[in-house]
């Protein structure tokens, strides 16, 4: 690279940098747009809108009717945001909850009222007319009960799988709105009789919900296969509003609205600022550290990583993301991620330099070497962040979707932009070897002869965590873990205080009252332009309840008349887990394939995963014995240490395989002691950088932050601990115990 072109690197790297910058604090106009605080942000940390509905006619509806509905609604719900919420409160009620809402009117509008969807014949059997045209439109000539008495309606919304909007373009290039209609497996044959008895006689079979006839399709033949597209001359916006009133008519039960209300945000602005100091110290932390221990690439790596958030925050906004509490973990592990990318490569040219080569030489060299671990160790998270955002639910998909986001950013900050920032500062003249460092060399650690006692650490740790969990339950009589309420549901405490408090106000005051009296956690809402608000709580029981109540009378004067309390159910549905397991289960073993197509020897693979399995287990065995609440964060600091397991093991499979390649006269335990001892102080570094963010938004955060950075810090030390202590060592033991057939 010439003076020149470094020049004009560097320019163009800190000017865009610094432009992006000033877009993220200032945004793109006076409103602040695609500033950082145009960003959408989920229930906990900006509120939204809190909508009730009441099933019609049912005090007890059928348990199995409920939670269909719920998941249904919550499927139907995240059209508006990944991270809204739905949750059974009482007996015969479901709340819904979408971040970064105010008007409850518009979203009550487009959602519009559940009720009960038919798709009705246009004539009886004995041919009279079930509904006439009166030029204005429809209306219906029965009730609804005499058609359901004579068969008239031939489906109803339950026999409705799907609804979507679809396009497709004419001859002539026109584009064609549809909405594509996919039946249940119940449903297919009743639509197949349905519309075979249409088309024979010529007839339409109207679609009717909620007192409104909403379409009066022709039926073009027999639909035997249970899917259908109902056609015409309709805009985008038409066909979308058609689809979703087909799927919310889908619903078990018929709903009505009960009331609407805007609530704020269960975190606080106390936590986001907190989060953002914390967030400022740990990157000055880690850009200190990361100078001192690298020198001239580590303040490469700094401007890197300033690219790196400045990007991030853009397009945030630029992809309409909504950030939350789990969105937050997705980022921490990105740059983790980054700083990882930039040590590998730092690493590797020092390893260069000591080999006697030429700085340069060393550069060029030191990223060709470190792109397979940093692309190897990135793809795999990125496989298990995909599918965990195609498969996943709603919470899951936000994580997931930050880190996708991180990923491709710090892959390019670390392979794009670090690069040209080096190779620019060694063409104005940075070429002295005492700038970039030098690897000493450490004589290989006997790693592999303490197997057995690493082994039964961490056997010993699991087996605690187990026995733990077994007294919690059958000792103490309390449940294994701490369940918080989004697991276990709880109890819904309204108090409409004597004036208006802020969310702050609230947490200092009357929380700690209140969790001296039920011993809980407590989730704060409340709720705009009133003056109440929301406690929740886990289940209490009655004479729990009361004290709770004995207490707002006492302490803060709150008349009894203006305390309400009710049975909420968790917002983490039995569906929702069940998703969260299928994706798990699908991105492991997608990141097997991979790893097997990489290596080429599926014990890699297998000992990534073992290893994987004992971080996540040693981390349920810390929120067992350390009784950390279990909320909704709990899936999202699991999945953070499972991407940054299975990252930091990969980096010494890399070093192993690329070894076995050059130490061919070498014995296997040689290699892989050598390789664990070359990859350590990436592994120490990397844990250790990241483990300093994660440590300042502990010691600055609220205590539902702390309650999430707390057992995240103990995955990281475990994941540090697992890549260097037993991943190598069970490949290894796998590799003796179960040796391929050698070639001839």
């Amino acid at each position: 690279m010439k003076k020149s072109t470094a020049i004009i690197t560097l320019v163009l790297i800190i000017a865009l940098t610094l432009g992006i910058g000033y877009i993220d604090i200032k945004g793109t106009d006076a409103q602040g747009t695609a500033s950082a605080k145009d960003i959408s942000l989920g229930l906990d940390l900006a509120g939204g809108v809190s909508i009730t509905y009441q099933v019609v006619g049912e005090e007890n509806p059928d348990a199995t009717d409920m939670a269909d509905t719920i998941y249904k609604l919550q499927q139907r719900v995240e059209g508006y945001s990944t991270e809204a919420i739905v949750y059974q409160e009482g007996s015969n009620r479901i709340n819904i909850e979408i971040p970064g809402v105010s008007d409850a009117n518009a979203i009550l509008q487009e959602l519009g009222k559940p009720g009960q969807l038919y798709f009705i014949a246009q004539t009886d059997d004995e041919g009279n007319a079930n509904y006439t045209w009166t030029g204005e439109g429809y209306v219906l000539n029965k009730s609804i009960e005499d058609l359901l008495a004579d068969g008239s309606i031939k489906l109803q919304g339950t026999d409705v799988a799907d609804a979507r909007a679809v396009s497709s373009q004419d001859n002539l290039k026109n584009t064609q709105y549809a909405v594509a209609l996919t039946m249940t497996d119940e449903g297919k044959q009743k639509f197949a009789d349905a519309t075979t008895r249409a088309y024979g006689k010529g007839e339409t079979l109207a679609i009717y919900y909620d007192g409104t006839f909403v379409s009066v399709p022709s039926v073009s033949g027999a639909l035997t296969t249970g899917e259908a597209q109902i056609t015409g001359n309709f805009t985008y916006e038409e066909v979308e509003k058609l689809a979703s009133t087909i799927r919310i008519g889908g619903l078990s039960l018929e709903l009505e609205e009960l009331h609407s209300k805007v609530v704020g945000a269960q975190l606080g602005q106390d936590a986001i600022s907190t989060s953002l100091k914390a967030g400022l110290f740990g990157f000055i932390a880690v850009a200190i550290f990361m100078i001192a221990v690298y020198f001239m690439p580590g303040v490469c790596a700094v401007i890197a990583l300033v690219a790196y958030i400045a990007l991030i925050v853009l397009l945030l906004n630029g992809f309409d993301m909504t950030l939350t509490l789990a969105g937050i973990a997705g980022i921490i592990l990105s740059v983790g991620m980054a700083v990882d990318a930039n040590v590998v490569i730092f690493a590797r040219i020092r390893e260069e330099i000591a080999a006697g080569f030429s700085v340069d030489s060393a550069i060029k060299t030191g990223f060709n070497k470190a792109l397979s671990a940093i692309l190897d160790g990135n793809i795999t998270t990125l496989i298990a962040a995909i599918v965990l955002w195609i498969l996943g639910p709603g919470s899951v998909k936000g994580f997931a979707q930050t880190l996708v986001l991180g990923i491709v950013l710090s892959m390019f900050t670390a392979l794009v932009v670090t690069r040209l920032l080096i190779r620019a500062c060694y063409a104005l003249g940075m070429t002295n070897p005492a700038l970039y460092g030098k690897a000493k060399d450490r004589k290989a650690g006997n790693f592999l002869s303490k197997r057995g006692l690493f082994f039964g650490i961490s056997c010993a740790i699991i087996v605690a965590g187990l026995v733990f969990m077994g007294v919690n339950k059958f000792a103490l009589h309390r449940d294994e873990l701490n369940y918080s309420l989004e697991f276990k549901g709880g109890t819904a405490t309204t108090v409409d205080f004597d004036r208006a408090w802020t969310l702050d106000e609230l947490t200092v005051d009357v929380e700690p009252e209140i969790q001296k009296v039920t011993g809980s956690n407590v989730q704060i809402q409340t709720v705009s332009g009133t003056n109440e608000v929301i406690f929740k709580t886990n289940s209490l029981d009655v004479e729990t309840r009361e004290a709770l109540e004995h207490m707002f009378v006492s302490k803060f004067g709150i008349p009894a008349s203006q305390i309400t309390t009710e049975t909420i159910s968790s917002t983490i549905s039995g569906e929702m887990k069940r998703d969260t397991i299928i994706a798990v289960v699908v991105a492991i073993v997608l990141m097997l394939i991979y790893i097997r197509i990489r290596f080429k020897d599926m014990r890699f693979g297998i000992s990534s995963i073992i290893a994987l399995a004992h971080d996540v287990l040693v981390v349920i065995a810390f929120y067992a014995a350390a009784r950390v609440s279990v909320g909704n964060t709990f899936v999202a600091c699991l999945l953070t240490i499972v991407g940054y397991s299975i990252n930091a093991t990969i980096v010494i499979f890399d070093r192993i395989r690329e070894n076995s390649g050059i130490m061919i006269k070498s014995d296997l335990k040689e290699i892989v002691n050598k390789s664990i001892t070359q990859t350590l102080s990436r592994s120490i570094f990397t844990s250790l950088t990241t483990f300093i963010m994660v440590a300042f938004l502990f010691g600055f955060g609220v205590s539902s932050i702390r309650d999430f950075a707390l057992p995240l810090m103990v995955g990281i030390a475990c994941g540090c601990y697992s890549s260097v202590c037993l991943a190598g060592a069970l490949w290894y033991t796998f590799k003796v115990k179960f040796a391929g057939k050698k070639k001839a």
